[in-house]
């Protein structure tokens, strides 16, 4: 067939690129095509004036390009301008065929840049309006997976001013669900860049998308709520998206456990807006926000990444003075508690950052809750500490700090019966104590810079009061003002850091030890 290629006669040439391109729809043909020259033949059938030549030509680059081992060849070929120039194309074969071919060209980031250098992002931009289906769906897929890359967003942020616009305006008109999904799924991967992230709603995105919200296809849902998860970051935006109705839609979702990618995106917008300050929160609460995320942490059927999510949320809902209230007034409290006991570390980690933050409030009704809860259900909040400081040491170090910080949270509170619970707790004594042993063998896990520097830190922590003091000794390890002599360096200090709070922590059992005498 490739010899059939370099014949004179233009049929025998059409008829060879035909079934040239029908054999590469074979995974071993396509690599054995490309290794024995095919593609300098076929870009010569590209460059040719003759329509059914560029038909049969792109078209076999297109299937050829599905390999992941032809992809940098291709590159490497020369195509990607002849392919470019195609796509713009006035026969709709050749058009289509060109923009499929570009599309397979985007699925790596060193091609993407290939394919930018190539100029092809502003023929893409201008097939989101073709009447062709498949072109349009082609290129705007193309896009999507060129906006992955911060490099190819600063492209299309600088080049293509009328790119929101145009996806916008495309929303608006009635188009296949795959097309309209991979539009919401290009403003999500915009919306990865905070210009974006404003722009899009300036430019009407959120009536456009919300429809879409609303309607029966899992898939454009899915990737609304995607996209409305990155617009929700910027703070400017979550008035906007209250005000268009989107709070009592994205709520309503939480407890789908069907489909748990659903829930996470819709769980994680509604955190995303409820971190945001200075607003009014009633809206959250009077869209029954909290019935439905308790009915997701009863559900057995909830996924453990979105048991994550809700932990998540929760502790940021635990932040807010309108918010904390019903997590303690619902019950939640219980639920934080045996969410402790999940086997998901970073679960874990946020339903104690909750009942200590919830502790940090200082009012009667959480401390009645925290002494309910102390040793039940499961072990309630002390087995809780127990097990999460009694990990292994090269379990997470955050997850074993936050449960230091959540005893001392609930050591310092005013009421007795839960301090005497805490302080003349052996095993809970025991656990902390077993933690601050590490700063014993700091020196022997780092280098000597390292441990002379974490060294004059803590020197310098002494004295203050606890909570000054590790912030001191964290913001030391994360401003890295330490000689990283080898990569366990690192991790040393963080476990001193801990060692240090427990160490801090100690002091407080001690002193309300002597309190109590």
């Amino acid at each position: 067939m490739l010899y059939l290629l370099q014949s004179a006669y233009i049929d025998v040439q059409h008829g060879a690129s035909a079934a040239l391109g029908n054999l590469a729809s074979v995974v071993e043909n396509k690599r054995l095509i490309v290794k024995m020259g095919g593609l300098e033949l076929l870009i010569r059938q590209m460059l040719s004036s003759n329509t059914s030549a560029q038909i049969n030509s792109v078209g076999c680059i297109t299937n050829l390009a599905a390999d992941e081992e032809n992809k940098l060849a291709i590159a490497k070929s020369g195509a990607l301008v002849p392919l470019t120039r195609l796509a713009r194309s006035k026969d709709q074969r050749v058009q289509r065929n060109a923009t499929g071919a570009l599309l397979n060209m985007t699925h790596r980031p060193e091609l993407r840049l290939m394919l930018i250098e190539a100029g092809s992002v502003a023929v893409l931009v201008d097939l989101i309006a073709s009447v062709d289906e498949e072109t349009q769906y082609y290129a705007i897929t193309a896009l999507s997976n060129i906006a992955v890359d911060v490099g190819g967003r600063n492209v299309l942020w600088d080049s293509q001013p009328e790119l929101i616009d145009m996806l916008v305006k495309a929303l608006h008109r009635p188009l296949k669900i795959k097309i309209q999904s991979q539009i919401v799924l290009t403003l999500r991967n915009l919306a990865c860049d905070s210009r974006y992230q404003v722009q899009i709603v300036d430019s009407g995105g959120l009536d456009a998308l919300l429809p879409l919200l609303q309607s029966s296809y899992t898939i454009l849902i899915t990737s609304t709520c995607a996209c409305l998860r990155n617009l929700s970051i910027d703070s400017r935006n979550e008035t906007p998206i209250i005000c268009s109705g989107f709070l009592p839609e994205l709520v309503d979702l939480i407890p789908q456990a069907d489909e748990p990618d659903l829930q996470c995106h819709a769980i994680s917008t509604v955190r995303n807006m409820a971190a945001n300050s200075g607003q009014d929160k009633q809206a959250f609460i009077d869209s029954g926000l909290f019935d439905r995320v308790k009915i997701a942490l009863t559900d057995s059927r909830t996924h453990p990444k979105v048991l994550c999510e809700l932990a998540a949320a929760l502790s940021v809902f635990a932040l807010n003075d309108q918010l904390w209230r019903p997590i303690v007034e619902l019950g939640f409290c219980k639920l934080l508690v045996q969410l402790t006991r999940c086997r998901d570390l970073e679960a874990e980690y946020n339903a104690c950052l909750t009942l200590g933050t919830l502790a940090s409030k200082g009012t009667a009704e959480v401390y009645d809750e925290l002494v309910r809860l102390w040793r039940a259900p499961n072990g309630g909040i002390r087995g809780c500490l127990i097990k999460i400081m009694t990990l292994p040491e090269y379990a997470n170090t955050n997850v074993r700090s936050i449960a230091v910080w959540l005893t001392k949270t609930l050591l310092g509170c005013v009421r007795a019966d839960l301090v005497e619970r805490i302080a003349c707790d052996a095993q809970l004594v025991a656990a902390i104590e077993e933690i601050a042993k590490c700063k014993a063998v700091l020196s022997s896990s780092c280098s000597v810079a390292s441990s002379t520097r974490f060294s004059s830190v803590i020197d310098d922590a002494k004295g203050k009061q606890a909570d000054a003091a590790d912030s001191h000794i964290m913001a030391f390890i994360a401003n890295g003002e330490h000689t990283v002599a080898n990569g366990r360096d690192h991790e040393a200090l963080r476990a001193g850091a801990l060692a240090c709070q427990a160490i801090s922590l100690i002091d407080d059992f001690s002193s309300q030890q002597v309190a109590g005498k």
